[in-house]
């Protein structure tokens, strides 16, 4: 099923049908600030495994996920003050920040050093849904298997067939990844260069 959903003001009936798949262990494809992303509910280990298996992802490498505001951050992470504060300055927006995992976290979303990739990306679709939802959700880029990154939702759904039930044309995005800062021990580490301006972490 492709939605189009508005990006300015999403539609709630078409959230809720998205949320309804979601808690139902499905996976969808979702507009960010950077890519379109691949996601399922955080907390359904069978959804999760499912996308590692559509990405032909190794499962020792976690995938990032998608809060919809800092406070939700908190919940899923430890957020020391300075962690805050920088966030706080740059949320939402084109960022990954790498932070030690809470309890709350499934074992299989953190890395062997117990350290999570958090996103609260610019754009209201994807916001709304992990509001919605209650859960975070999964942030992978939707992309074919030699890494050729999708824009395109309708090719996404030609390309995923179905083992996505949900596509969301959510139009235009900018087609650029996320920059990713590690805030471990309050040492700002830039690991990627993105869209996100790291300016002050440097």
């Amino acid at each position: 099923m492709i939605l189009q959903v508005n990006p300015d003001n999403p539609q709630p009936r078409h959230i809720k049908t998205v949320v309804d798949t979601l808690k139902r262990g499905g996976i969808i494809v979702y507009p960010t600030d950077t890519y379109y992303g691949i996601g399922c509910d955080i907390m359904n280990k069978k959804a999760i495994e499912k996308v590692y298996a559509l990405k032909r992802r190794d499962k020792t490498i976690p995938f990032s996920f998608i809060c919809p505001d800092l406070k939700h951050i908190s919940t899923y992470a430890k957020v020391s003050n300075f962690s805050y504060r920088n966030m706080k300055r740059l949320l939402p927006g084109p960022y990954t920040f790498i932070l030690e995992g809470s309890r709350m976290v499934p074992k299989i979303m953190l890395t062997k050093r117990k350290t999570a990739g958090i996103r609260v990306p610019d754009n209201n679709i994807a916001l709304q849904i992990t509001a919605e939802l209650g859960n975070p959700i999964i942030s992978t880029s939707a992309s074919d298997q030699e890494g050729n990154i999708f824009s395109d939702p309708s090719l996404v759904k030609d390309y995923f067939q179905n083992q996505v039930q949900i596509v969301i044309d959510g139009g235009n995005v900018p087609g650029e990844p996320s920059s990713i800062v590690s805030l471990i021990d309050d040492e700002p580490e830039i690991i990627r260069y993105g869209a996100g301006d790291v300016q002050i972490f440097e």
